[in-house]
């Protein structure tokens, strides 16, 4: 099993403490669900901007690189 280090506030660990205990829960599986909706934001907000990246720098790669795709 992979281990995933979390580094939170005290009041959200408490929070996710208190969540843990009502649901009988795991504390690192309560801060986990917690933190799953900003690790998806942020996972989001990368690929939204390096297509951005791509799209503003097309032409320069196509003039370095060319326009041929390389098959895999």
């Amino acid at each position: 099993m992979s281990r995933t280090q979390l580094n939170v506030r005290a009041s959200q660990a408490a929070v996710a403490a208190e969540t843990a205990r009502r649901r009988r829960a795991t504390m690192t599986h309560s801060l986990d669900e917690r933190a799953e909706p900003d690790t998806r934001d942020a996972g989001r907000a990368f690929v939204e901007a390096a297509a951005d990246f791509m799209q503003r720098y097309e032409s320069v790669f196509a003039e370095e690189f060319g326009t041929e795709r390389v098959e895999r």
